[in-house]
């Protein structure tokens, strides 16, 4: 059974710095390129970032360029979202999921699956 579980949530400070994990079932991770999305509240889901895996190749939308990095663990199917120098703006539920893969990771759901999601609260 396909199963995405987010965790490594929780509240900082500004400039803060958090690191989410993706265990991820039921698939061979290796054969799918990996997205994490976020939303706030009142807000669609937005995509933040996405890895290959093709040549682990990764895209992260203007606002966390520089800040965020996404990584993949196949061994452990495990992908992982390192956030640095965290913004109030950055609040939000994260989740991650299956993405395209299109010439490169696209950070568009492959699947509409989705998991519980980790709460990320940006706060001074």
């Amino acid at each position: 059974q396909l199963q995405f579980v987010e965790s490594g949530g929780g509240s900082v400070q500004p400039g803060g710095s958090l690191r989410l994990s993706c265990a991820v079932s039921g698939v061979t991770l290796d054969n799918y390129s990996l997205g994490w999305f976020r939303q706030a509240p009142g807000k669609e889901h937005e995509g933040v970032s996405c890895i290959s895996s093709d040549d682990g190749s990764t895209y992260y939308v203007d606002s966390v360029k520089g800040r965020f990095t996404i990584s993949r663990d196949n061994a452990k199917n495990t992908v992982y979202l390192q956030m640095n120098s965290l913004k109030p703006e950055d609040t939000a539920v994260y989740y991650c999921t299956a993405v395209v893969e299109s010439y490169g990771c696209v950070v568009v759901p492959l699947l509409d699956y989705w998991g519980q999601g980790t709460q990320v609260t940006v706060s001074s």
